[in-house]
């Protein structure tokens, strides 16, 4: 609710100053009478009972009045005091304000007052000319609407994506604007459109704020469209040095023997070795275009993942049964309390297997262990697999597809578990143990229905 302008209310006749100016008259009045008596009783003078009698009178009166100037002058003075204040202005002072006595003091408070006040508001316009600035220069579309759905601040990333300039935009309503959908629906949201500055994929957010009394609605478009283009061509150029790499180490050694072999056999007659080198290079060029196929074959494995089935299950005899599946080496379960997640059976053993056998490869490098263990995190399972290996050594490719260190390892097992526990809504990552040597990789995975 709206302040309402204070009025002043009708006090009668007596006023503040009127009241002072007959409590001055009656204090002096039981003296001055008490002298005009005995002045008009004694044995003076009708002249000087009449001249005495004026002294009197001037003077119990003119005091009453200076009473009154002192007890009325100072509050004038606060009153213009603080009326400065209330007009928003700041500079003006009281002078003789001193705190050995109580005008003193009060005139001294509202002195501190004024500069407290001045130094907020000249805080308040400094920040606020920031918050403009800032919101003109941001590359964000921000507008807000009153409670009527009209626009009444717009900067210029707004403008550009309505292309309009603010003034042909201001007071219009969302309607007219073509954001009628922006004050309603679900907030955060990515949504698809079109405008004239612009089309492609925008993150809506939308709060709510009071300005007078009054609500508003503050929504802010981010163009989302830069950034997923930026992360598009940045995986696919990672995609593309990785399969250049892996299809030229294939190509390169299958041109050059069949260069050579094609040279063996236009010789005329044919060295006597010519059938064992066919023999051997034919051989070499089916390995390598059998490894091809392999990386092809994960690519495409990796790339075709499907949605997960979520069906109840429960964890204890996944973990075991995962544990069991190893053979090289004795992996440990831990332990854990009983819980039933919503998941993809089938997925989900796969990313464990494929972290056990990592955690298994490094560990029989150092002669260590591999153990399993789970516990409630947030709402939520944690799966760990700790191991006793060397630990990692570079942590900024290991989820990158392809990428591997092991000898005939595919690059894919990290990358696909990742997956996994993505599509599942969960996370997985990889550090150095703190406890000991060796890697500890964990898995958050949300309970589910």
């Amino acid at each position: 609710m709206m302040d309402e302008e204070i009025r002043p209310v009708p006090g009668g006749w007596l006023s503040h100053e009127r009241r002072v100016l007959l409590l001055a008259f009656f204090i002096g009045l039981p003296g001055s009478a008490t002298a005009l008596i005995l002045l008009w009783t004694g044995a003076f003078t009708p002249k000087v009972q009449w001249t005495v009698t004026l002294v009197v009178v001037l003077l119990w009166m003119g005091s009453a009045a200076v009473l009154r100037e002192w007890v009325v002058r100072p509050l004038q003075t606060l009153s213009n005091l603080l009326g400065a204040l209330r007009e928003g202005d700041f500079s003006i002072r009281a002078r003789h304000a001193q705190p050995d006595d109580a005008l003193g003091l009060a005139l001294l408070e509202v002195n501190t007052l004024g500069s407290t006040l001045r130094a907020q508001r000249l805080g308040a316009v400094e920040a606020s000319a920031l918050l403009r600035k800032v919101i003109a220069e941001i590359e964000v579309a921000v507008f807000a609407f009153d409670g009527a759905g009209r626009l009444k601040l717009v900067n210029r990333a707004g403008e550009r994506f309505l292309g309009r300039p603010a003034d042909r935009l201001l007071e219009r309503t969302a309607g007219e604007l073509g954001l009628a959908d922006t004050l309603g629906g679900e907030t955060p949201r990515t949504v698809d459109w079109r405008y004239p500055g612009g089309s492609g994929r925008w993150e809506l957010r939308r709060t709510t704020f009071r300005q007078e009394g009054l609500q508003h609605h503050l929504v802010v478009l981010s163009d989302l469209s830069r950034a997923l283009r930026e992360e598009e061509r940045q995986a696919w150029q990672r995609l593309v040095r990785v399969l250049g790499h892996e299809i030229n180490n294939s190509l390169a050694p299958i041109m050059s023997l069949s260069e050579s072999l094609k040279g063996t056999m236009a010789q005329d007659p044919p060295p006597e070795d010519a059938e064992e080198d066919l023999r051997q290079g034919l051989g070499v060029i089916a390995a390598r275009a059998k490894a091809l196929n392999r990386f092809m074959a994960s690519y495409a494995r990796l790339a075709r993942l499907p949605a997960p089935e979520l069906d109840p299950m429960e964890v204890r005899p996944w973990i075991v049964r995962v544990a069991e599946l190893e053979t090289r080496l004795p992996v440990r379960v831990l332990g854990g309390p009983e819980m039933v997640i919503a998941a993809d059976g089938d997925q989900l053993d796969q990313l464990l297997i494929n972290l056990v056998t990592n955690a298994v490869d490094a560990s029989l490098e150092t002669g260590g262990s591999v153990g399993i263990e789970w516990r409630r995190r947030d709402r939520g399972l944690e799966v760990v697999v700790k191991d006793e290996g060397p630990g990692i050594a570079d942590s900024a490719n290991l989820f990158v597809p392809f990428f591997t260190t092991k000898p005939h390892g595919s690059g894919i097992g990290l990358a696909l578990s990742r997956q996994i526990a993505e599509a599942h809504g969960g996370t997985l990552t990889l550090e150095n143990r703190k406890d000991s040597a060796g890697c500890a990789a964990r898995l958050l995975l949300p309970l589910g229905r």
